[in-house]
């Protein structure tokens, strides 16, 4: 059984947006105020590549996910569930709203263990554990969930306490965890492209399988849509939306075509 309401929504903010948010911040605080329930998801990877690079680390990726060593795991936690969680929850407290910065660590929200040795210290979601989100929304505050996760399962005695996992993954995880009505991807595109450079305004979560294999799909979009297959097997409806136009929640959440929306495949 759900132990959250099936209104709630839960938001993924790119990275790539997550310093473009005014109108982002208007559309949580709207949302808020008509009583809509809220749970946003942060990113901020190319802040942390900012903060890699001054440091003299050159970034790594392996299909969109960020190859995670000892140090930059340090940077990710840093950055993710510091700077970037911290001036997220403030934008949205300084224009009105209620907000409350987590990490996946709180409450033992995501507990996770690692993929693969290759790829250091990125994981993958075990568990999720949504009581410290209903809390924070049973007592009208929008969670803002920063990424950085707890290394539960697996976990060796020399290993670190934390992981780094995916933002679009940890999002997909919860929207499945609480059934969400709508999980909403905020990107730097305006949506999910064919082979002929087509916007896919409508996708089957059977037809995802087929968009990753054809490399129709790749980069960043790999974690979106697996995260959307995960979260539609739930009977959430997700929205992979371009961030950076005016009100792009509120659209998205009213049923605008705009970007593609992803649902269960008919059976």
């Amino acid at each position: 059984m759900n132990t959250v309401s099936d209104r709630v929504i839960v938001i993924k903010l790119g990275g790539s947006v997550i310093h473009s948010k005014d109108s982002t911040v208007q559309d949580l605080i709207e949302l808020q105020r008509a009583g809509r329930r809220v749970v946003l998801v942060h990113g901020g990877a190319s802040m942390v590549t900012s903060w890699l690079a001054d440091q003299g680390v050159t970034a790594q990726f392996y299909l969109g996910e960020r190859i995670t060593d000892a140090k930059s795991l340090s940077v990710v936690a840093a950055v993710l569930a510091g700077l970037a969680n911290k001036e997220t929850t403030a934008a949205i407290i300084e224009a009105g709203g209620k907000a409350v910065g987590i990490s996946g660590v709180d409450g033992g929200l995501i507990q996770g263990r690692v993929r693969d040795q290759k790829l250091g210290y990125l994981g993958d979601v075990v568990q999720v554990n949504p009581g410290v989100l209903e809390t924070l929304l049973e007592a009208g505050f929008l969670p803002v969930v920063a990424p950085v996760s707890l290394n539960t399962f697996g976990r060796q005695p020399q290993d670190p306490l934390l992981l780094n996992i995916n933002g679009d993954t940890v999002a997909g995880e919860i929207a499945a965890a609480i059934g969400a009505e709508q999980l909403v991807f905020l990107t730097d595109i305006d949506g999910i492209r064919d082979s002929t450079g087509n916007v896919l305004s409508s996708i089957e979560s059977d037809e995802i399988a087929g968009l990753l294999e054809s490399g129709e799909a790749y980069g960043g979009m790999i974690p979106k849509l697996k995260a959307c297959l995960r979260a539609a097997k739930s009977g959430t409806t997700c929205r992979i939306v371009d961030g950076r136009k005016p009100h792009a929640i509120i659209d998205a959440i009213k049923g605008s075509r705009n970007g593609s929306t992803i649902t269960a495949a008919r059976r």
